[in-house]
């Protein structure tokens, strides 16, 4: 198990680390170190032949699970399909879901949880171009 570190903080942001992705191992969830307020975002492993140990389902957030290596199955309800590196998959609330690495690598992926139909606005319609110095 991986431990998050807190490289540095300010009154509008956090920077945390769970240190090397390709070196990672087990399960980490990030919301509380990083103070986050409208989402959870955890970072799994599944060795080869495991799966998640149990099937779950949320009753107000959906999960968008990002596949970052290896390959495997996932299963929502009783629909079973193929997954690999790059692979996005979007899982709504009030089903079940779990996944399984099939491939000779160990699957790492990222899961991030946000209520459902909570999203009002997205990139160029949530953002606007500021006139900053930039320091870079």
């Amino acid at each position: 198990m991986s431990k998050i570190k807190t490289i540095n903080s300010g009154e509008k942001f956090s920077h945390v680390s769970i240190g090397s992705v390709s070196a990672f191992d087990g399960k980490q969830f990030v919301k509380e170190a990083t103070g986050a307020t409208s989402c959870e975002i955890s970072f799994g492993t599944l060795p080869t032949g495991t799966s998640v140990p149990f099937f779950h389902s949320h009753k107000a957030n959906e999960e968008n699970y990002i596949i970052l290596s290896g390959s495997g199955k996932f299963q929502v309800d009783d629909n079973i399909f193929d997954i690999d590196e790059g692979s996005v998959i979007r899982v709504s609330t009030d089903c079940d879901r779990n996944l399984r690495c099939t491939s000779t690598e160990t699957m790492t992926y990222i899961c991030i949880q946000a209520k459902e139909g909570s999203l009002g606005g997205y990139t160029m319609t949530d953002a606007e171009i500021t006139e900053r110095k930039n320091l870079l």
